[in-house]
């Protein structure tokens, strides 16, 4: 049971994150068909209610140590996982961009950059720390199904 609440609190650390990046990102009106993010709404949104998909699994799991439950619950992290992995490959290029630009060297950003992009605000500290606890959650979930630490 001791591992199944250490991955709880992985899990609502990891959702803290996203939810903060989600802001973030609706803020900059990446949801109103804003052309110059790299993220389509479906992908967003498919990632953070697959999240809560699989959070509330988990809690019911704990609540009431139902396995088949637990198991959804990780077989629900795949795909967010999968999706988190995207974004990843998508936030990269336009961080670097953001950061070429933002260099006195580099002469200004080209037309249709990644400038006006909502998720080059995305602090690099909470695009981590979101990933490595989103790593910690997955591997304390696997670990409390599989019997180690209960």
């Amino acid at each position: 049971m001791i591992m199944g609440i250490a991955a709880l609190v992985a899990w609502i650390l990891t959702a803290g994150g996203g939810f903060f990046m989600l802001a973030k990102w609706l803020s900059g009106g990446g949801h109103r068909g804003n052309r110059a993010t790299r993220f389509p709404p479906a992908l967003i949104f498919g990632h953070f209610l697959l999240a809560v998909v699989g959070l509330v699994l988990w809690i019911v799991y704990l609540l009431m140590d139902n396995d088949p439950v637990g198991w959804a619950a990780l077989i629900v992290l795949v795909p967010v996982a999968l999706l988190g992995f995207t974004m990843l490959a998508r936030w990269i290029p336009v961080y670097r961009n953001s950061m070429a630009s933002a260099t006195p060297a580099a002469g200004g950003s080209p037309a249709g950059s990644d400038d006006a992009a909502p998720e080059r605000s995305f602090p690099v500290a909470v695009v981590a720390a979101h990933g490595l606890l989103a790593v910690a959650t997955v591997v304390l979930v696997l670990l409390a199904m599989v019997g180690i630490g209960s």
